[in-house]
């Protein structure tokens, strides 16, 4: 049997706006199993950024129950969420959120310092996540010597060297040209090969495409959850002409 890793039942998410309160979830039930590769669709207002930031433990739900790798997180307080955030989730970011002044290594050993592992540790766990996205020959550029496509990749680096159980990835290919965003949709490919749990947010039709599941949210619900049997393969061939 597939082991869930996340399960979310009845999740609400209400804003209070002035006079007017805001229904951004209104009812949402999904369960996400170990190894999965989902993509997280919804044009503007549908309420997919509030359901990636609950997920990914930046926010709580105002009503319903959340169980992230079989912890109730739907009521944790704020210190609890940073532990279990920082543990089992990697954040990829539209926008990288690269520190400009300091080096790949350095950005990737960020989690680890908060996690607390001593400084030869954090120079062997960054080294070999930026192995895994091929970037050995880049550890010591900063980001301002880096193209797009390897902010990118840093990026990735930092949010697998946790080990964590989920890689959620926020327009990961957003900020990128079209050859580069086949490069970095290759590289969740190889995570997901590799036994990692990806969840995508996207509004791009054909960035789905790359996704195995496709959950579709409009107006704070789920209008269709279903496999996606036209899965968009990167091919070797052209992922080593994008490298």
């Amino acid at each position: 049997m597939q082991e869930k890793v996340i399960t979310i039942s009845n999740i609400a998410k209400h804003y209070q706006v002035g006079t007017q309160l805001v229904k951004a979830i209104r009812s949402i039930s999904i369960d996400i199993y170990k190894n999965e590769y989902v993509a997280l669709m919804g044009p503007s207002g549908s309420g997919k950024s509030t359901l990636m930031n609950i997920l990914g433990c930046l926010d709580t739900p105002t009503h319903g129950e959340y169980f992230l790798a079989g912890q109730d997180v739907s009521k944790m307080q704020d210190n609890e969420l940073a532990e279990i955030r920082n543990r089992e989730i990697g954040f990829v970011f539209q926008t990288f959120n690269l520190l400009p002044r300091s080096t790949a290594l350095e950005n990737v050993m960020l989690p680890l310092i908060y996690a607390g592992y001593s400084k030869t540790d954090r120079v062997a766990k960054a080294t070999r996540s930026l192995a895994d996205v091929h970037l050995s020959d880049r550890m010591d550029h900063r980001p301002n010597e880096l193209s797009g496509g390897q902010r990118q990749r840093v990026a990735v680096a930092r949010a697998l060297v946790n080990n964590p159980s989920i890689i959620l990835a926020d327009e990961p290919t957003g900020n990128l040209d079209s050859k580069t965003s086949v490069e970095i949709m290759g590289l969740f490919e190889e995570i997901h090969a590799a036994g990692n749990t990806v969840i995508v947010v996207t509004h791009e039709e054909d960035i789905a495409l790359h996704c195995h599941r496709i959950i579709r949210l409009i107006d704070g619900t789920v209008a269709s959850d279903t496999v996606n049997h036209n899965i968009t393969r990167v091919s070797k061939k052209l992922l080593n002409e994008v490298e």
